[in-house]
């Protein structure tokens, strides 16, 4: 094995045993320095801002935050191995995109071949944020139904399950999440949260905007083939004459 200049180490992974396994390989690399481990994604993303470390192992199926959601989450984002149980489309998207990952239960001789790869990317200061983006973005666009958004607001997290959401409105190049407990900003397309949001459960009214079916407190016809969706916020959000058909077909008007 190369000598290499120290580095220090994060771990991101919720079961123990997986944690212990990593740590019994890492001990066989003195000039790897183990800062933190964490048991999920929350404290992962303080300790990566704390830490600032040059290489984290991120589980992916973690509870809550996902290892995906949390990457979302950060400004800067260090060398990644990713570790997974078996999952097809998890393992086409890193192939794809060139990202290196453990595949549980994973060897002593897989865990240094991913090591010596992560290593020189950052002996060489390659900038793999491309290859991430790229791989965020096609877990984006072929991940199923979503439960829940994740937001970062004001240094604060915010995991907002899908059935409190009551519309989400264009802003730009953002959207703007509307629920009971208040607004939340985020950068993501309308056209993703269309294809991604329950479709029993929501419908997009206008081009500028998606309801929750269950949120429409009123609808209100104010003028020839002209209607308002009124909200239990209260909010009054237009309903565009091509999707008044699919309205009637909702609420049987």
């Amino acid at each position: 094995m190369k000598t290499y200049k120290k580095i220090t180490a994060l771990i991101i992974e919720d079961e123990e045993p997986a944690r212990d396994l990593l740590k019994a390989y890492l001990a066989d690399y003195n000039y790897i320095e183990l800062v933190e481990e964490c048991e999920n994604g929350f404290t992962g993303i303080k300790a990566i801002n704390e830490n600032q470390p040059d290489l984290i192992f991120l589980d992916i199926q973690m509870p809550k935050l996902n290892g995906f959601e949390m990457l979302e989450l950060l400004d800067e984002t260090p060398e990644i191995i990713f570790t997974t149980a078996f999952d097809e489309f998890a393992i086409k998207a890193f192939d794809m995109n060139a990202v290196d990952y453990l595949l549980k239960p994973f060897s002593r001789d897989r865990f240094k071949t991913a090591l010596e790869k992560a290593f020189l990317r950052i002996k060489n200061k390659s900038n793999s944020k491309s290859e991430l983006d790229d791989l965020l973005k096609h877990v984006q666009k072929n991940s199923k139904e979503i439960e829940n958004v994740i937001v970062k607001s004001n240094h604060k997290i915010h995991i907002i399950p899908v059935d409190e959401i009551l519309n989400i409105e264009a802003e730009d190049d953002y959207v703007m999440i509307y629920t009971e407990e208040g607004k939340y900003l985020k950068h993501q397309t309308m056209k993703y949260f269309e294809e991604h949001l329950p479709s029993s459960k929501f419908i997009r009214i206008h081009r500028s905007n998606i309801i929750r079916l269950s949120a429409v407190s009123q609808i209100q016809h104010y003028a020839k083939e002209n209607y308002i969706v009124i909200l239990k916020n209260d909010l009054q959000v237009k309903v565009s004459k091509s999707r008044i058909k699919e309205l009637r077909k909702e609420f049987d008007f």
